[in-house]
């Protein structure tokens, strides 16, 4: 017969187990989202002794000023050349990583590595590759017959670089999560499909897409939350412009995250307007993960 100690041990310990993921949630995570709610509704800077409560005002000025729907725009634009690409490269590398090849340890760890470096050594290294005077890219363009592009100064060119350095540092990470749900997939289906006459492309399209979907989904929707959020490329592609504006001496690359930079630390110390940006980008990182599961979710069922 079990005894008491027993059956208190055994309903108990589970929860105290999983109590310190828990706890740790709640003292760095739920508490410091609440109390930014909480600044949100006060006009609460650093360079004054009171914080008078003036509700949602915050709010409404945050959505009557143009450049916080500027800041929207790069930072979707962005998202948008950053995240297609790098979706499609990186399930090409998988399929091709996980065909019979020679060193596929080395060929895994070599696209790991751009993930692993600091994102601002690849900032930095990336700021100069697209350089105006001494760039790489522009020194090739000007062997191809085209002229020099300053890509810090117009909105497409700034997006296009910084787009590509989000590609280069994501693609081969995506592509080990595609690669290690490919691995899951029978070799029948390849062996079958190859005897079909089926091409690589056919069997990517046909077997290892419809294969991989829910694990799609979820790179997708991590990719989206990642994107709305980039800080670090923006940020050190160009420096800061006149009076600390952030993203540009236009702002033309200041994406979300460097607004609500620019009015919490660079000027003003404004966290009570810097949280209500914070928790608007909240909503609609939210908003852009249900829009893609919902997608992806009809696209699985079709």
């Amino acid at each position: 017969m079990r005894t008491w100690p027993y059956k208190v041990d055994t309903r108990v310990s589970p929860y105290l187990y999983i109590s310190p993921f828990f706890l740790l949630f709640a003292i760095f995570g739920l508490f410091p989202l609440v109390y930014t709610a909480y600044v949100s509704l006060f006009d609460w800077s650093l360079l004054a002794d009171e914080h008078p409560f003036i509700g949602l005002d915050n709010y409404v000025a945050l959505f009557k000023d143009s450049y916080f729907w500027n800041a929207l725009f790069n930072t979707v634009s962005i998202l948008i050349l950053s995240t297609v690409p790098q979706l499609i490269i990186s399930l090409v590398l998988a399929h091709l990583i996980n065909r019979q090849l020679r060193a596929k340890t080395l060929w895994r760890l070599g696209m790991l590595l751009p993930n692993v470096t600091s994102v601002v050594a690849v900032a930095v290294i990336f700021s100069q590759l697209f350089g105006r005077d001494f760039g790489v890219i522009n020194w090739a363009l000007e062997g191809l017959g085209f002229g020099r592009i300053n890509w810090q100064a117009g909105v497409a060119s700034s997006h296009i670089a910084i787009s590509v350095m989000i590609i280069w540092q994501w693609s081969g990470y995506n592509a080990l999560i595609f690669l290690a749900a490919m691995q899951a997939v029978p070799r029948e289906l390849y062996e079958s499909a190859r005897l079909d006459g089926a091409t690589e492309a056919q069997q990517l399209r046909q077997i290892t897409i419809p294969a991989i979907r829910p694990t799609i989904i979820f790179v997708v929707i991590v990719s989206t939350i990642y994107g709305l959020q980039i800080f670090a490329q923006p940020q050190l592609f160009a420096g800061s412009g006149p009076l600390g504006i952030t993203g540009g001496t236009d702002r033309q690359f200041q994406t979300l995250t460097l607004y609500l930079y620019e009015h919490g630390f660079n000027r003003g110390f404004e966290f009570g307007y810097a949280s209500a940006v914070a928790w608007v980008m909240f909503g609609i990182i939210v908003i852009f993960a249900v829009l893609n599961y919902r997608l992806i979710r009809r696209i699985r069922q079709s």
